[in-house]
């Protein structure tokens, strides 16, 4: 059984970590399209709320991936050099993810006012976070099943001191 922590607290486990966030952030963004859709109706968040909850999903997202860029995959491709082409594939993806972030952010952080996010806008919304979240399925079982083995046997001495950024959740 693997653990998330060795016998001195140390972070271990990074693929399981991995598998983790991404639950966390799939929950994060089936409650934001859940929000998206009581606020259609009348019923949810008042539209200041929903663009912080948008806006804040949106970095947190970017910052998961940004570290599995700037972090993981180098680790990755160097222990395990077998894994570029995934690697490769993966942060394709990334730059998929990242404009579809850069149109919800431009829908609900570029209104001057957040109470003028319309049904219209907020319709808009939902639009993009749905191909997202097609996106984000994919994307996270094609990397769970490459990787995560991969990188429960990484050894990277820095990690086990201090959670990377692609291994939190907040």
């Amino acid at each position: 059984m693997t653990t998330h922590a060795d016998p001195d607290g140390r972070l271990a486990a990074f693929g399981t970590q991995l598998i983790e966030v991404h639950l966390w952030l799939r929950e994060e963004l089936a409650r934001l399209q859940d929000n998206v859709d009581a606020f259609l109706d009348g019923t949810g968040e008042r539209p200041r709320e929903l663009r912080a909850h948008c806006l804040t999903f949106c970095s947190a997202l970017e910052r998961h991936h940004t570290g599995e860029d700037a972090g993981a995959f180098p680790a990755l491709a160097e222990q395990f050099p077998e894994l570029r082409p995934v690697i490769e594939q993966l942060e394709q993806d990334h730059q998929l993810v990242d404009g579809i972030l850069r149109k919800i952010e431009a829908l609900v952080g570029g209104l001057s006012e957040p109470a003028e996010l319309g049904e219209d806008e907020a319709a808009k919304v939902r639009g993009e976070l749905d191909g997202l979240a097609a996106i984000m399925e994919s994307h996270f079982t094609f990397e769970e099943r490459r990787i995560v083995t991969a990188l429960n046997e990484l050894k990277v001495p820095s990690w086990t001191e201090s959670r990377p950024d692609f291994l939190r959740s907040t």
